[in-house]
This record gives structure tokens, C-alpha cells and sequence, in this order.
């Protein structure tokens, strides 16, 4: 399912909404090997999303304590 990259970028615990702005319109965020613009969906599943050129972690599920 395509989702904004800030978003992806958030659930995986790298940054904030607003700081996965910032670390977009630097530059730092590619999609397959393409530089990311703000505003840019991807398929967390199947797209490969690098920041500074390093794999981000995989989406963490929630943990729910009883």
C-alpha cells in the first residue's frame, strides 16, 4: 500500500513527520535509487527506502502490555 515517505519514515521509529521533511528536501532520503521530493508516496513493502545511504529498520509492530 503507498504511503507518504514522512510517514514510513516515522512508523519505522528513524525521525518525526517534520524532521522527515527536512531530511527530504536535503536530500538524504532516496526511493530505489532516486532521490526523494516531498510529497513522494512509496510501497513500504516493496520499495527500498535509504537514508544518508543506509537501510531503514522495518516497521516495528506495537507491542500492547496487559
Amino acid at each position: 500500500m503507498m504511503q507518504r515517505l514522512q510517514k514510513i519514515l516515522s512508523e519505522r521509529g528513524v525521525c518525526s513527520r517534520r524532521k522527515a521533511e527536512s531530511y527530504i528536501t536535503e536530500g538524504r532520503v532516496t526511493v530505489n535509487g532516486m532521490s526523494a521530493k516531498l510529497g513522494d508516496t512509496a510501497d513500504p513493502e516493496l520499495d527500498e527506502i535509504l537514508l544518508d545511504g543506509s537501510p531503514t529498520p522495518s516497521q516495528q509492530k506495537p507491542v500492547y502490555i496487559m
